[in-house]
């Protein structure tokens, strides 16, 4: 697996405001949106394309264009919602699909509880959303239905992570060609599984509680 930190003033900038813990929710989801459009430049730095030629206002020239079949994004419910919107704005021609994912706040293990992909992800690029990469259980669990439909080429995008959860996703990957990209790294996990000095539950941050 290889792991890429963002390591740019605009993206520690953008973070430090979103762990402040008086920033209000619309706030929080602009910024989501903007570190995740700032992500998603590393995160397709490998993106297929094919040569196409076009005809400009003085001559035809050749460029490249997104190959198909289109990059598939998969934001896990409800918190990589947040990081949709910045990741289709860079890539409008990409498809989307969904799982849902939530943990345990006892036991920290996740459990699915929809999902919303193609029958078969053969030769597809897919980009997996999440805002935090605590324990890894439910980033792990989201790759593995993408495996088990077949991907073989997996980026994972996450604002913040952690080494406890960069370990967990290492091991589930093995050898296969996984990419993670993470605005951060902070320092690990309290006994609650939360990320430290993180920035609180990401989903109730963006969309309020139920």
């Amino acid at each position: 697996m290889r792991v890429h930190i963002a390591d740019h003033p605009l993206i520690t900038h953008k973070l430090t405001v979103l762990r402040d813990a008086k920033t209000p929710s619309p706030v929080f989801r602009q910024l989501t949106e903007e570190l995740m459009t700032l992500l998603a430049y590393e995160a397709t730095r490998e993106v297929r394309v094919e040569e196409t030629e076009i005809q400009t206002p003085v001559t035809t020239t050749k460029g490249v264009r997104i190959a198909d079949p289109k990059p598939l994004v998969v934001p896990i419910l409800r918190a990589g919602l947040g990081m949709l919107e910045g990741m289709t704005k860079l890539v409008p021609t990409a498809e989307v699909g969904f799982v849902g994912i939530v943990r345990d706040e006892a036991t920290l293990k996740p459990s699915t509880y929809a999902e919303r992909l193609p029958e078969n992800l053969e030769g597809r690029q897919c980009f997996v959303l999440d805002p935090m990469l605590a324990t890894g259980g439910s980033l792990a669990a989201a790759i593995k239905f993408l495996f088990d439909r077949g991907a073989t080429d997996v980026t994972a995008v996450c604002l913040l992570g952690t080494p406890e959860g960069v370990r967990a996703i290492d091991t589930l990957v093995g050898d296969r060609d996984v990419k993670l990209v993470l605005g951060a790294m902070d320092d690990g996990l309290n006994e609650k599984g939360y990320i430290v000095p993180g920035l609180g539950d990401a989903g109730d941050r963006l969309y309020g509680t139920v």
